[in-house]
């Protein structure tokens, strides 16, 4: 019997925190505890590190335990290429029609709010539901579905 093993999915980025923060705010996560290093602050903990090593990671996971943990890393590189992994944030879930355009609208609005810009929507085809394009905060395509 094959058993199913934890996963991380790990982000290359310019600034962690900001990216991180992000995904905090668009999947409900939440970041690190600071406290659990002595601090009662993250910008607390971020201070006490060489400056060198500041923004240079952060993590954000889901309160609940269940979704994967999420890892921000620094890279001296930037994106030049399309994704070739992306993130489906399933707000529409057994939505269909005008009512799930309705939802995919609103959370589209919500997450340019905090950064996320918008590409195409692509509309139902008989096969696949609706789903919009987006990119986070340092142009990380991921869709709401």
């Amino acid at each position: 019997m094959t058993t199913v093993q934890p996963v991380q999915i790990t982000f290359d980025c310019a600034s962690p925190e900001r990216v991180g923060r992000f995904w905090c705010e668009a999947l409900g996560y939440v970041p690190p505890d600071p406290t659990e290093d002595g601090f009662a602050t993250w910008e607390e903990y971020s201070l006490s590190l060489p400056e060198e090593k500041r923004d240079s990671w952060f993590g954000a996971s889901d309160p609940n335990g269940v979704g994967p943990r999420l890892f921000f890393q620094r890279v001296p590189e930037g994106k030049v290429v399309k994704n070739r992994v992306h993130l489906d944030i399933k707000v529409g879930r057994g939505l269909v029609g005008e009512e799930r355009l309705a939802v995919l609208e609103s959370h589209a609005v919500r997450l340019e709010a905090i950064g996320a810009t918008r590409g195409i929507l692509l509309l139902a085809d008989g096969e696949n539901e609706s789903c919009q394009n987006m990119q986070d905060v340092e142009g990380n395509e991921f869709c709401l579905d």
